[in-house]
């Protein structure tokens, strides 16, 4: 109804044109009809086009600079331990201030590391050293940005369009993994790791763009009425009582946070197995990003009923497990790209279809503190993850630790398997309730 329509255009902020405009094959886009989200995609698109270059250019400075695989893992380590140490605490932030103005502060933050990171390359003056300290702060900064982002997005598109934009927030996520570092692994031999660091920095000024362009309602900071702690706990609480979101939470905290980690290693795959330097690494990385962005849109286009959402889950982790195992044994270049992109394919059904239920299963009261949850998952068992990888490619092969991470993925395929029935009636209660 047209009346419906508007008010969810007033309260997602943003445009809805037309309902036939979106029919047919522009569904799988049909979050783009808010203004606010078009803003958005754009400028993130744009952003974490640029983050992508900085990571593959990171990894390679690093494993240039110390020629090390366990090196690589602790870098990954120094990103990752600051958001296990503060993620829920920053979740209840989220949920008390105006999320926009979050997002707009720490990305700004995020930028002005990106400068310094590239002005001490520029300088000759860069170590490893620095490089960690940087990435602990770039995870502290995005233990509040992460869970920020994933909340906002309902704010812009509304409870209606929420499944398909957080697709496609994916989508941006992956497309940006396809694009930059492809880019990255050619400029690396013509602009060097300095270049990438600082069109990083210059990429923010997109997305901040974007969000000081958005017409929202400004989002009365609410009063804590309680302690840190007792929030916290309300969240952790919620969490552990609704037993389909805490199996959601530990598949995702076992396959991403350790049996991701594999791509720790790429950079070695590149370098000393496949030998294609530091664009094949580039292209490596795009792959996986390729395979990402194709899932994207296929899951746009598809019924999100929820027998179809339990599927996705089914589908994406097995096929990250295969596709792992695959890259780990392979030794041709050719393999290892179908591989990352078949990876990337699993990746995106795993990961949207999780955010895409505990989304549709928490109220807005507590979503910050879920998502907060939902990256700590992911996030947490990443330093352990990362550390184990590097340890176990430095003393024993790169291909071993693939290994390793494929068997964990594949058994959180089984596992799943054993939850699909918890799944199903947690979903059939919330389509009763709305």
């Amino acid at each position: 109804m047209p009346e419906i329509e508007a008010a969810e255009a007033d309260e997602a902020g943003g445009d809805v044109p037309a309902q036939d405009t979106w029919s047919g094959r522009l569904t799988a886009f049909r979050a783009l009809r808010h203004r606010n989200f078009r803003l958005f995609f754009v400028g993130q698109l744009i952003s974490l086009i640029g983050t992508w270059m900085q990571m593959v250019a990171q990894s390679w400075l690093v494993l240039k600079l110390s020629n090390s695989p366990l090196m690589l893992g602790i870098v990954s380590f120094a990103g990752f331990m600051p958001i296990v140490l503060v993620a829920l605490f920053a979740g209840v932030v989220v949920d008390h201030v105006d999320r926009r103005r979050l997002i707009i502060g720490a990305q700004t933050l995020l930028m002005i590391s990106a400068f310094v990171l590239g002005i001490l390359t520029w300088a000759g003056v860069v170590k490893v050293e620095y490089v960690i300290v940087l990435a602990a702060l770039n995870g502290f900064v995005s233990s509040f940005d992460m869970p920020g982002r994933q909340a906002f997005v309902v704010e812009m598109v509304g409870r209606e369009d929420l499944p398909n934009a957080i697709a496609m927030n994916s989508m941006i996520f992956n497309g940006a993994r396809m694009i930059g570092p492809a880019i990255a692994g050619l400029s690396i031999a013509v602009i060097g790791v300095t270049g990438c660091f600082m069109l990083n920095g210059v990429s923010y000024l997109a997305v901040l763009w974007s969000l000081f362009q958005m017409e929202l309602p400004r989002r009365e900071r609410r009063e804590f009425g309680a302690t840190m702690m007792r929030q916290v706990r309300l969240g952790l609480a919620y969490v552990w009582q609704h037993r389909p979101t805490l199996w959601l939470l530990v598949l995702v905290a076992i396959n991403m946070g350790i049996g991701m980690q594999y791509s720790v290693l790429i950079p070695v795959f590149a370098r000393d197995l496949l030998k294609v330097g530091p664009h094949g690494y580039g292209f490596l990385m795009a792959a996986q990003g390729l395979g990402a962005v194709i899932s994207a849109i296929v899951m746009n286009s598809r019924s999100t009923a929820p027998k179809a959402l339990r599927q996705n889950l089914v589908f994406g982790i097995f096929c990250m497990a295969f596709a792992t195992a695959g890259f780990g044994l392979s030794t041709w270049m050719w393999l290892s790209l179908l591989t990352q992109l078949l990876i990337g394919v699993g990746l995106m059904n795993h990961m949207v279809t999780t955010n895409t239920l505990l989304q549709l299963f928490v109220s807005d009261e507590l979503r910050g503190r879920v998502m907060s949850i939902y990256t700590l998952s992911f996030i947490g068992t990443a330093p352990i993850g990362s550390l184990t990888v590097g340890y176990i490619g430095e003393h024993y092969s790169p291909r071993t630790a693939v290994m390793v991470c494929a068997a964990f993925s594949l058994m959180c395929g089984f596992l799943l398997l054993t939850k699909l029935k918890m799944l199903a009636a947690a979903q059939e209660g919330i389509a009763q309730t709305t």
